[in-house]
C-alpha cells in the first residue's frame, strides 16, 4: 500500500481543503458536491509542560510542546465519505530535553519531536451494518486508555497512525468482528526519525489484525484476537499474537458492583522471525461503588532471559506505570502487580495506582511506583490537569529512579 498511499492523501486533501470553511453538520447526500460540502470540520490543541528527573549521568528535561490537529470530514455520498486530519507538534519553549530527533542526548528523553504531516487521510465506505476504511487511520480495538496490542499512542504529541485497510461489522447481534491489514506504521517520532528499524519515521510492515467481541454473555464481554506482524526490516522480530478476554461486571447493590477481566495470549515467531514462545496473562478484581472504582491487577509477560512477550503496537504508556521505564519488556519478562483507585474530587477525575515490579525470570526486583492524575473538564470542549510518577529502581540491572510531571490544557471541537 505504500505505493498508492501519498496519491490517497493528496486527493482526499485537495478534495478536503475546497470546503475548509463548510462546518455544517454530517449527512447523506445525492449529490457529490453535497457530500463534499456539508461535512464537518474537527480541530484540538493541546499544549503541555513535561519534565524529567532520573539519577544518572543524563541532564534532568523540560519540554513545553503543542500539539494541534485539523482535520474535516466530508458528509456522505451513497455511502462514501472521506477524511483528512493534519497534525503539527510545536516546541513552545527551550529544546532542554531529548525529542529523539533533536540530537540533544544529554538530556533525558521526551519523546515529542516537532513537526507537520498527515496524520490521517482514508475512505469510508458505510454498508449496513459494515464499515471499511482505505487509507492512514489511527486504530485501536479498545477503548482509550486500553490499547493495550494495538493502539495510536494517545499519550504522545504525536500519534501513531497505520497505512492500511479495515473492516468492521456489526451485523451479528451482540457482536463486533473487525479486520485490518497494515504495511506501514507512522510512529510517534515524526519523519525524521532514522533509526534501527524506524526509517523516516515508520516502520514497513506487512500485519493482518483480527479482532472479534461477543457482549451478549450475562458475565461480560468476551473478545478474541489475533495479530500478525512480519517486520520488513527485521525479519527476526516478526511475530504474532493470539489471545482470549473477558471482562464485565456484576451487581451486588444498587450502588455496588463487582468489576472483573482475565485475559491469556500467547506470542510466537511468524514467517521469519526468531520469537520463543511467551505468554500473557491479566487478572483484575475491584468494584465500584457511587461514582468510584478500585481494582486489584496482576499482569505478566513471560520471559526468559533471552526474548520476552512484547507489545509492539500498544499504547505501552498507559500499562506498567507513567514512568515509561517497561515501555520495552526486559528480557526477564515482567510481572506487574498494582492497585487502582478512581474517583471524582470537587468535579475533577482523580487516578492514583501504585505498582510493584518484578521479573518473571528469576523474580529479581524491578523496582515499584507511584502515580497520580487530576484532571477537569469543563464547558463541554476544554481540559485541564497535572499529572506525577514516581518510579524507585529495584536491583534489576539498567533502571534508575525516575520522577515525571506534567501539566496540560487541551481544547476539542
Amino acid at each position: 500500500m505504500s505505493n498508492i498511499k501519498k496519491p490517497l492523501a493528496m486527493t482526499i486533501l485537495a478534495s478536503s481543503l475546497s470546503a475548509a470553511l463548510v462546518a455544517t453538520p454530517t449527512y447523506a447526500s445525492d449529490t457529490f458536491y453535497d457530500a463534499l460540502t456539508g461535512g464537518k470540520i474537527s480541530f484540538s490543541a493541546r499544549a503541555r509542560y513535561e519534565s524529567v528527573d532520573q539519577d544518572n549521568g543524563l541532564k534532568d528535561a523540560d519540554a513545553l510542546t503543542l500539539r494541534t490537529t485539523f482535520g474535516y470530514k466530508t458528509g456522505s455520498f451513497h455511502g462514501f465519505t472521506g477524511f483528512v486530519e493534519f497534525e503539527d507538534v510545536s516546541e513552545l519553549g527551550s529544546d532542554d530535553y531529548n525529542s529523539t530527533t533533536n540530537g540533544n542526548g544529554t538530556y533525558s528523553v521526551i519523546a515529542d519531536p516537532d513537526g507537520t504531516e498527515v496524520n490521517q487521510a482514508y475512505l469510508g465506505y458505510q454498508f449496513g451494518a459494515n464499515e471499511i476504511k482505505f487509507g492512514r487511520q489511527e486504530i485501536a480495538f479498545r477503548g482509550a486508555p486500553f490499547h493495550r496490542f494495538v493502539g495510536n499512542v494517545l499519550w504522545r504529541q504525536n500519534h501513531q497512525s497505520y497505512d492500511g485497510v479495515r473492516l468492521t461489522s456489526k451485523a451479528l447481534s451482540d457482536t463486533k468482528l473487525e479486520y485490518a491489514y497494515i504495511d506501514e506504521i507512522h510512529t510517534i517520532f515524526g519523519d525524521d526519525r532514522n533509526a534501527g528499524i524506524i526509517k523516516d519515521g515508520d516502520i514497513d510492515v506487512e500485519g493482518h489484525l483480527l479482532s472479534a467481541q461477543y457482549s451478549g454473555l450475562p458475565i461480560g464481554t468476551l473478545s478474541a484476537y489475533a495479530h500478525l506482524v512480519d517486520y520488513k526490516d527485521a525479519e527476526a522480530i516478526s511475530n504474532k499474537i493470539i489471545g482470549v478476554r473477558l471482562n464485565g461486571a456484576q451487581a451486588v447493590t444498587e450502588d455496588f458492583k463487582v468489576i472483573y477481566t482475565a485475559e491469556f495470549a500467547q506470542q510466537d515467531d511468524y514467517k521469519d522471525g526468531t520469537q520463543e514462545d511467551h505468554d500473557y496473562i491479566l487478572a483484575e478484581i475491584g468494584g465500584k461503588y457511587k461514582g468510584w472504582l478500585a481494582k486489584l491487577s496482576h499482569e505478566v509477560q513471560e520471559g526468559d532471559g533471552t526474548t520476552s512477550f512484547k507489545t509492539r503496537l500498544g499504547t505501552n504508556h498507559a500499562y506498567q506505570g507513567w514512568a515509561d521505564q517497561f515501555l520495552a519488556t526486559p528480557a526477564q519478562g515482567l510481572e506487574d502487580t498494582y492497585v487502582t483507585v478512581v474517583g471524582n474530587v470537587l468535579g475533577a477525575k482523580l487516578v492514583m495506582a501504585y505498582h510493584d515490579f518484578e521479573t518473571d525470570e528469576d523474580s529479581i526486583d524491578a523496582g515499584d511506583e507511584f502515580d497520580i492524575l487530576l484532571a477537569k473538564k469543563f464547558a463541554k470542549h476544554y481540559t485541564v490537569g497535572l499529572k506525577y510518577a514516581d518510579y524507585d529502581a529495584g536491583d534489576l540491572a539498567g533502571k534508575v529512579d525516575t520522577e515525571k510531571f506534567w501539566v496540560f490544557g487541551q481544547v476539542n471541537f
